[in-house]
């Protein structure tokens, strides 16, 4: 039960929800390496529709009457509509015509859809008018296809509709933060209703505007100045790999822009609004501290916290690309990396694509990345020859909501578009053989490698898949839902979307490799996919375990043997040429 006491004490919004019961079903995470010596099993996390997130509920509480409400739902607009309806139908009939009743009254829609009280990206879905007057619930469909914010009318003790946000696909886990304006009778939200998260205010008895100008850029973490006059706001306007603090006047208008980095990861301002102090960082710069100008003008440095060997490698700088869209999807941003002077290169050389993991993340940009290792083992890559290419396929973060939703239902498919799209790029613009193409990565990287060499055969000469999902079906309740919907529900996007229902099509040199204790992307998948391959007489596959790794690899031992592996599997099956070929 969480609570929300109101600045003046006198109110609280109290969020329930019914206990969850296990099912029993959790699977085993099994530790083979242990201080103890004996075998020991611990309990994971429950497969995607098992388990879903618990019906919440409002209670307004008078503490000074002693008196409780309950805050109904019912009034919030599109509450009673089921956005599942047709694929519903289908999956309700293919059971019933199959005998399975019971199941499909399961399926049966609610009449009024159950909801979570959102988190606002700072905490909590529920935020008071600093005057404790006012309060504001964000409340989020489970089915995750709506997002709600609405007010509190303690009179008629029941929720105003504010704001409705409706996406067929699933509502964003970003961009949505909310909060009151200083006059404590304006709300202002973030929101992804143009296609690209905007600021809005909206008065309580007004119509809601826009603040920040019709846009095809995402703005994030806002912040009200002190005074109320102005919000700040990080915007990759001017390209979007390219992250600074903007600010815009608190009735709209255009943006200002406050810092000139390229590469901010995080701002605050100063109790008195006067300063802004800015995490920033570069693709091999760590974050860095620096305080500047509220309004703008030269910032001052306050950390230096990288080591001099480091910062004295001459490291590769990636070239910020765009590869045409064979598919209608405009272009894809990537970074690209190669030798200072391609003219030295071989008229005919190896490449190696390299797939972000998590899906919804962006590694294009021009801040530091999460995948630092993986970034030094491009530059490896490099010198023995390869050139790379890391792209933000459809389904990243930073272009926009149709870019992320294009992958609805439909897992796997349009992202392997736009890496087949990269590797003719290269090809037509580097001089890559196409024969010559390796392709890896981790997680949800791991998981399009293994789509890659299953889904097109013959396209990449080797890939190694690192933790990856092998059966959505395994995977967790939160992420998975919002995309392939459930399993009872939507079977077929989980057939679609699933690498393991390929696996007769490998053909192509595969190399997993895996956290034993892995207790996010189950070790069991990789198991099974491996099985699979034995079942159906695959050559060339090969799985590495790692008994004290979970998701996120820890021990040093276990990081090089990873890479070694991998850097391996590319120059036996990636790199080779013919003899005399002069390449």
């Amino acid at each position: 039960m969480d609570t929300e006491l109101s600045p003046d004490g006198r109110w609280m919004l109290v969020v329930t929800a019914p206990a969850q019961h296990d099912d029993g079903k959790a699977p085993d995470v099994i530790h083979y390496v242990t201080d103890s010596g004996y075998t020991e099993v611990q309990k994971a996390r429950t497969y995607v529709g098992r388990n879903a997130p618990a019906p919440q509920s409002l209670l307004l509480l008078d503490l000074s009457a002693l008196k409780v409400w309950p805050l109904s739902t019912g009034t919030l607009p599109g509450i009673k509509d089921d956005p599942l309806k047709v694929i519903r139908a289908q999956t309700v009939a293919a059971l019933e015509k199959a005998g399975h009743d019971d199941e499909a009254e399961g399926l049966k829609a609610p009449a009024v859809r159950p909801v979570t009280i959102a988190n606002d990206g700072s905490g909590g879905g529920i935020v008071w008018s600093d005057d404790g007057e006012q309060a504001a619930v964000q409340l989020r469909a489970i089915d995750n296809k709506d997002r709600w914010i609405a007010s509190v009318d303690f009179a008629k003790h029941a929720l105003v509709p504010q704001d409705r946000l409706h996406d067929d696909a699933w509502i964003n886990w970003s961009f949505n933060d909310f909060g009151w304006e200083k006059d404590n009778r304006t709300l202002w939200y973030l929101s992804e209703a143009s296609g690209w998260s905007r600021l809005y205010a909206k008065p309580l008895d007004g119509k809601a505007r826009a603040l920040t100008d019709n846009h095809r850029f995402e703005v994030s973490m806002p912040a009200l100045s002190p005074d109320g006059r102005w919000f700040y706001l990080l915007a990759n306007k001017v390209a979007p790999y390219s992250y600074d603090v903007y600010r815009v006047p608190a009735g709209g208008g255009s943006l200002t822009r406050v810092t000139h980095y390229e590469g901010v990861d995080g701002f605050m301002l100063s109790p008195d609004g006067n300063r802004l102090a800015v995490l920033h960082s570069a693709p091999y710069l760590l974050d860095q501290l620096a305080v500047q100008d509220a309004a703008g003008g030269m910032p001052r440095e306050l950390t230096d916290t990288m080591k001099s060997a480091y910062t004295a490698h001459h490291w590769i700088q990636p070239q910020f690309v765009e590869v045409p869209s064979s598919h209608g999807a405009g272009v894809v941003y990537a970074k690209y990396y190669g030798p200072a002077n391609e003219a030295d290169a071989p008229a005919s050389h190896p490449a190696v694509i390299f797939v972000h993991g998590a899906g919804y993340l962006q590694d294009v940009s021009k801040q530091e990345t999460y995948y630092i290792r993986e970034q030094m083992f491009h530059n490896l890559l490099v010198q023995q020859g390869y050139v790379v290419l890391d792209m933000d396929y459809r389904g990243s973060a930073g272009y926009g909501r149709d870019w992320r939703d294009a992958i609805y239902r439909n897992m796997g498919h349009p992202e392997l578009e736009d890496l087949l799209d990269g590797k003719a790029w290269l090809v037509k613009r580097h001089g890559v053989d196409p024969k010559r193409v390796g392709i890896y990565g981790g997680s949800y990287g791991g998981f399009m490698t293994e789509m890659a060499l299953l889904r097109a055969p013959g396209q990449f000469a080797a890939g190694a898949a690192l933790r990856p999902p092998a059966d959505w079906s395994t995977y967790n309740d939160e992420y998975t839902s919002n995309i392939l919907n459930s399993p009872q529900l939507d079977p077929e996007a989980y057939k679609t979307s699933s690498p393991i229902e390929y696996a007769q099509n490998l053909q192509d040199p595969l190399l997993i490799e895996h956290g034993l204790i892995d207790d996010n992307v189950m070790t069991s998948d990789s198991i099974r996919l491996y099985q699979r391959f034995i079942e159906l007489h695959k050559k060339n596959f090969w799985i590495s375990l790692y008994p004290l790794e979970r998701h996120d690899f820890e021990h040093a031992a276990d990081w090089y043997d990873e890479y070694r592996r991998i850097d391996e599997l590319f120059q036996t099956y990636v790199k080779p040429v013919e003899a005399g070929s002069g390449n």
